[in-house]
């Protein structure tokens, strides 16, 4: 028997470890009849985190079939999406299809959401095989189901913006929201990956916030000119984020506030060595090693704050669609992405 707290959370749907909450748990049961204060989506499309789809690729050299034959197993295997070797997941898009009369989380049938919760803690069947994906992309066309608890939150799709806009920009909302809360007026801001999406938005919303420096860091000259192109940082530098003193050579004077979004491991060390003492270093990259971010820093002698990056703020959702809406920028940044 679970609790009504269990159950806002997902505990009932959890098959293996018992007792454990959707996102640690290693199978979760996506089959059962809607409870009457959950929330099922007929699904459209799921959009994999940049780290574990840049995982699977390389796993699988780059092989499409390959790629697309792996989420299929993990999906099959846990009854959710959830990267086995980094541990994230993603989240999707699709049509409201049933609404528990218990619900709180304000939807209607025949309504297109984003779901705003990752993946590792959605129960998720695919019926079609994902059929129409080649396996080389992070978004992924789709049919199946999806559950929302009680405690989950989706944004209702906006009509303004093409599906794959939106499902890319909701993917990453919560990076412009907690930098928009943490960094204060003539504060100065490295963003380490400012040219990919969460980059974009967070170099935007640092200068929303009236940051007086926002530097941001790039791996190559390619991505150096898109983002000088598109105006959102001060200064622009090239450095591979994985070479602490190349990231702390490039960035220069130490700033108030490092935030990482990019998307391999071992970005750690230069994002603490590019912070100033007293400063702040929020990782959004989920490719992130908490324990090297934290015993780095103690090695180095770094008075740094270091947070992690929460999917959820507050107003997350519509701050990320207005900067992508009023920011010729962002769009310039986010657009190609997309549509690659």
């Amino acid at each position: 028997m679970t609790t009504a707290v269990q159950r806002a959370l997902g505990v009932h749907r959890v098959l293996a470890p018992a007792g454990v909450l959707p996102q640690a748990a290693h199978r979760l049961d996506p089959d059962a009849p809607t409870g009457r204060d959950e929330v099922r989506i007929d699904v459209e499309r799921l959009n994999l985190d940049a780290a574990s789809f840049r995982q699977l690729t390389e796993a699988h050299g780059g092989d499409g079939d390959a790629v697309r034959a792996a989420v299929l197993g993990i999906v099959a295997e846990r009854g959710k999406m959830q990267n086995p070797v980094t541990g994230s997941g993603g989240m999707l898009i699709g049509r409201v299809a049933e609404v528990g009369e218990d619900s709180p989380l304000g939807l209607s049938v025949g309504q297109r959401v984003a779901t705003l919760v990752s993946l590792t803690l959605t129960p998720l069947r695919i019926t079609d095989g994902l059929a129409r994906w080649d396996g080389r992309s992070e978004q992924v066309p789709a049919r199946g189901t999806a559950v929302l608890f009680a405690r989950s939150i989706a944004a209702v799709l906006p009509d303004d913006l093409p599906e794959v806009v939106a499902l890319a920009l909701l993917d990453v909302c919560g990076a412009p929201a907690l930098v928009e809360r943490v960094v204060r007026r003539g504060s100065s801001v490295a963003v380490l990956g400012a040219a990919g999406k969460s980059g974009c938005l967070s170099a935007a919303a640092a200068r929303d916030a009236h940051a007086r420096r926002v530097v941001g860091v790039v791996r190559d000259d390619r991505e150096a000119a898109a983002l000088r192109g598109a105006g959102l940082a001060h200064e622009v530098v090239v450095a591979d984020a994985t070479d602490p003193l190349a990231v702390a050579a490039a960035v220069g004077e130490p700033v108030d506030t490092t935030v990482v979004c990019v998307d391999v491991p071992g970005a750690e060390h230069g994002a603490v060595l590019a912070t100033a003492d007293g400063g702040t270093v929020v990782f959004f990259g989920m490719a992130t090693s908490f324990p090297a971010a934290a015993l780095g820093a103690e090695g180095m002698a770094a008075d740094v704050r270091m947070l992690i990056g929460n999917g959820y703020t507050p107003g997350h959702a519509a701050l990320a669609l207005d900067l992508y809406r009023r920011s010729a920028g962002v769009r310039a940044l986010v657009d190609p992405r997309v549509h690659a």
